[in-house]
This record gives structure tokens, sequence and C-alpha cells, in this order.
């Protein structure tokens, strides 16, 4: 028989059971559509996160007090005292760190915050008055504070767009007062909406204040060298060339601030925003392979599936077999004709998988919109599913097409 010939058969004895092979393809379609539906949302996330870093620009760096990454990102809470309001100006005005242009201490922590008799708990972060330019935010109404309200310790502050929604409903808060534990702010100005960071956070659910008056009026808090704590410092490299000095000047100048021997750990870590996407990068790609790993189980199951229905088929088609063989068909026929019908069973199964894959993405992203980033939807993830279906269908395949291959014809003729 040629190959169309072969096909036509194989479809044919799909089709004299439809039941029987629509529930063992429907463990292919689940398969891959699970393998998608995760590798276009952990791809999604990837694109996200790559997206946000890159808008910020990559001449940006990162100071986080404590020794290892881990302890930096515990020291951003505030549990670790290591850097000081008097670090960020020391990075900025000293002739040591020519390539370093911009120093900004940050001042983060988590307060209660009241108007109109609504109470609302958000994160309250102090900042400096280049906090627009250098994060790269806007403002949807009102104004940002000025350098003479962070010298003066103005009580003025910045609403995110959640944190209004909450404390103020769809009224204009700008002008309006808010209380910061128990302290009175003026709000002056309104952010534009950002949406969830690549963590799932809202970064709209927020309240910006100077950060000279978060620290005298929020959060007062000393290092062990009397320097008002700061939570992180953000620097910007002249250029993005100057990033690599401008780390390394950093480093030298934080080591002799903060009187570290030369055989001394810092007790602080510099982090550009390439280094912390790699790291994001790498975590969430390990993560989306082993969830697309766990979701590949069921292609597996699948594959049990075909292996039993083909045994069943050559049981019922035994003296069929023996017919053909009788007829003159070779082992090799017989083999490559029950492998075809697995084959068959295993490539409908995963382009229906791949449509409920596409379609539960499309679907998600409608639905999980401004909480989850859209999935990314790749022909090459559909392409790899489908072909890692054919090759499980291959493989289940073998022993159900050999046991038929193997058939004596004269038994399989006398089988009843």
């Amino acid at each position: 028989m040629n190959p169309q010939e072969s096909l036509l058969i194989a479809l044919g004895a799909l089709m004299s059971h439809k039941l029987r092979s629509g529930l063992t393809m429907l463990g292919m379609v689940i398969g891959v559509g699970a393998v998608i539906l995760l590798m276009a949302i952990g791809q999604g996330v990837q694109a996200d996160i790559t997206n946000q870093i890159s808008n910020l620009g990559s001449d940006i760096l990162f100071i986080m007090p404590g020794r290892t990454l881990q302890e930096g990102f515990r020291g951003a809470l505030g549990s670790i005292n290591t850097l000081t309001f008097e670090d960020a100006e020391a990075l900025e005005t000293s002739a040591s760190t020519p390539a370093v242009a911009v120093a900004m201490p940050i001042v983060s922590t988590f307060a209660t915050v009241s108007a109109r008799g609504e109470n609302y708990n958000t994160q309250v972060t102090g900042n400096t008055w280049r906090f627009l330019e250098t994060m790269k935010m806007n403002l949807a109404a009102g104004r940002f504070f000025t350098e003479q309200e962070y010298n003066s310790r103005e009580s003025v502050a910045v609403l995110g767009q959640d944190t209004a929604k909450n404390l103020f409903g769809e009224a204009d808060p700008v002008g309006d007062f808010v209380k910061i534990n128990g302290s009175r702010f003026r709000v002056v100005g309104l952010l534009e909406k950002r949406g969830s960071s690549f963590l799932g956070i809202s970064q709209d659910d927020v309240v910006i204040a100077p950060g000279t008056t978060v620290f005298a009026k929020i959060r007062p808090r000393y290092s062990s060298r009397g320097g008002r704590v700061v939570s992180q410092i953000a620097l910007r490299a002249t250029s993005e060339a100057e990033v690599p000095t401008a780390k390394e000047q950093t480093t030298v100048l934080l080591r002799r601030l903060h009187r570290i021997p030369s055989d001394g750990n810092d007790d602080f870590v510099v982090t550009t925003l390439e280094q912390t996407l790699s790291v994001i990068t790498n975590v969430t790609g390990i993560l989306t392979i082993f969830l697309a790993a766990i979701a590949g189980i069921s292609l597996v199951v699948g594959g049990i599936g075909i292996m039993n229905i083909m045994i069943v088929s050559v049981t019922e088609r035994t003296r069929e077999i023996g017919l053909r063989k009788a007829l003159g068909a070779k082992r090799r026929d017989i083999l490559a004709q029950f492998l075809l019908e697995a084959v068959t069973l295993s490539v409908i199964g995963g382009a229906g998988g791949a449509l409920l894959g596409w379609l539960l993405a499309l679907l998600i992203g409608s639905a999980a919109s401004g909480f989850l980033p859209p999935p990314l939807l790749s022909a090459n993830v559909a392409a790899l599913a489908i072909s890692v279906s054919v090759a499980i269908g291959l493989f289940f395949g073998i022993y159900p097409a050999y046991r038929a291959a193997g058939l004596h014809p004269i038994e399989a003729l006398r089988y009843e």
C-alpha cells in the first residue's frame, strides 16, 4: 500500500470507534494544551519583566543593604541598617565618584493612610525631587514635590492611582489632605497608572513623599554610625557605558565610608538592572520549564492511553492482520500501518491541544488583565509541543505495532 492508502485505512479504523478514539486523544489534547498555556504565561511574564526594566534604562543601579542578595532584599524592608542619607549625598557629590550622576536615597515602609474617614494600609516611599526623572514615571494630575520642599521637610505627598481611589473614590485628591500614621500631608500630585510589576505587586498602591519628611515623621531610624538610615539607594550613571565604572567607584567609596577593612565583606550589594534582569529571567525560565514538565506528565498519560487502545485494536483486528499477511503483506507493512494509526491519534490530539492552549491563553489574558502580564503565544512552542506528542505516539505505538507485525498469518486467521 502507498502512504495515502495507509492513512485512509488509519483514519477509517479510528472513525469506526469514534468515542474510544476521542477519549484516547483527550489525554494528548489536555497535555499539549497545558504545556502551551504554561509556556505562554511564562514567556509573557519574561517579556513583561524585560519591558519594565528596559523602560527604566540600562544606566540605573541599586544599592541594597546586607552582605548577600537575600539580605539585601530583606534590607529593603528596613531590617538591615547599613545605608544612610549621608551615603547617598557622598556618592553624588564626591570627587571619587564622577561616573555617578544621581544618587537617590529611598525610605520605604508600610503605614496606615487615612482620608475622609477611610483608613488604608499601603506602602509609603520617601524619595527625592528627582524621582520622576530617575525612574521615568509621569504624573496624571498635579505636580511633584520640589527640591525646596524636600530640603525643608514639607508634609506633601503624591498618590498612586489605587491609593487615591481607595481613599477618595472618583474624586480628585489633589489639594486635599491625608494622614499618614497620624501626620497630616497635603496631596500635591497623582501618579499615572502603571499596573502591576513583574512580581505581581501593584505599582499604583503607593504614597510618595519627600524622603526627609518620611524619615522625620514616619520612619526615624539611625545606623550604628549615627547616620539616617534608608531602605536603599538608586543610582543613575552618567551614561550606559559608565555603569561598570559607577559600580566600582560606588563600592570603593562605600567601603571607605563604612570603614570596612580590606579583608572584610561588604555590608551592601550593588546591582545593575542587567544583573537583576538576568537573575529574574533565569528564575522565571526555570519555573516555566518546571511547570511545563509537570503539565507534560499528562502527555505521558495520553501516550499510555494510545498504547492501550492500540493493543485493543490489534486484538480486535487479528483476523484482518492474518488475511493481509496471507495476501503478501510483509512485517514492515503491518508495523508501519499500526504506527501510522498511533501517530495519527497523537497528531490530531496535539493539534486539538494546540488550539485549546491558544484559546485558554487568550481567555486568561483577557480575564486577568491588570493582574497578570498577557500570555505570549509562540508558534515555536506549539510546534515543539505537537512534535513531542508525535514522538510520544511513536514511542507508545511501537509495542502494539511490533506485536501486530509478529503475528503468524495462520494463527491469526484461525483467531476467534
